[in-house]
């Protein structure tokens, strides 16, 4: 475990209520006051919430990635590559950061949205790479369905999203409850995380203590190799959401300073 990690990895936890200005809010996973460190390669995961004419004017970023996945409505995105977008519900927005690059995020049509955005870090040697910007619909990113579980990847094999770091990220509806709970195996010495999006299940792998609940805002961070089990706790009703995302640790540290990671 490296210094950027806390010793509370494998413990369910709430997210954090983060305001970032008028109309605009977060439940943040990560880093918080209950979980006050990143989680190499990542460094930082929220549930954002733009009201109605808000959003982000113009602004810089630099030395990491990007990944925004929308849940509801549309979210207009502009950069200085010149490329503008609207991403709508289901559909991902992969951002380079790199040396330098400067974009704007507002709700579509003048109507609230919600999305996930992840922050993962630039190795030390790609760090003054050109920026760089991909999407993908909805339609492009394959969904499985599995004994327990429907499964989008939204980055990983098949997605058209590709990061500098070797990683996935899925979004799974878990239905599965005993023996047909969905479980989610992580390649050794990746590090990661769950994340509930909606609805209630249970979590349970050789390192814990005994099943734990994992609600809508709550994550579980995740710094070994043992497979976890996802249990619908309403039984096969498919209406807990979750988000899995890992990744391969840089085992470099992590400096944000506001929108740039040095």
């Amino acid at each position: 475990m490296s210094s950027n990690e806390s010793n509370a990895a494998g413990r369910v936890r709430a997210g954090q209520r983060v305001r970032h200005g008028t109309g605009v809010h977060s439940n943040r996973a990560f880093p918080t006051d209950a979980y006050p460190s990143n989680l190499d390669p990542f460094v930082l995961f929220e549930r954002f919430y733009i009201d109605p004419d808000q959003g982000f004017p113009m602004h810089p970023h630099r030395g990491f990635e990007i990944v925004s996945y929308m849940l509801d409505g549309g979210m207009e995105h502009e950069d200085s590559l010149g490329v503008a977008n609207t991403a709508e519900a289901g559909e991902a927005m992969r951002i380079t950061a790199g040396e330098g690059i400067r974009h704007s995020e507002f709700p579509a049509g003048g109507a609230a949205c919600t999305g996930l955005q992840l922050w993962v870090n630039l190795p030390r040697e790609t760090k003054a790479i050109e920026p760089d910007y991909a999407d993908a619909s909805a339609a492009e990113l394959p969904t499985e369905r599995l004994v327990g579980a429907t499964v989008t990847t939204v980055v990983g094999e098949g997605s058209p999203i590709t990061l500098q770091t070797p990683m996935e990220y899925l979004d799974v509806e878990v239905a599965g409850a005993g023996a047909d709970a969905w479980t989610w195996t992580r390649p050794d010495g990746w590090s990661g995380f769950l994340y509930g999006v909606s609805g209630s299940g249970t979590v349970d792998g050789a390192g814990f203590d005994s099943a734990e609940p994992l609600v809508e805002g709550d994550v579980l961070p995740i710094t070994d190799d043992e497979p976890i089990g996802l249990y619908d706790g309403d039984g096969n009703d498919g209406d807990w959401r979750v988000v899995a995302v890992a990744g391969e640790p840089h085992g470099e540290p992590i400096r944000q300073r506001g929108p740039f990671v040095l």
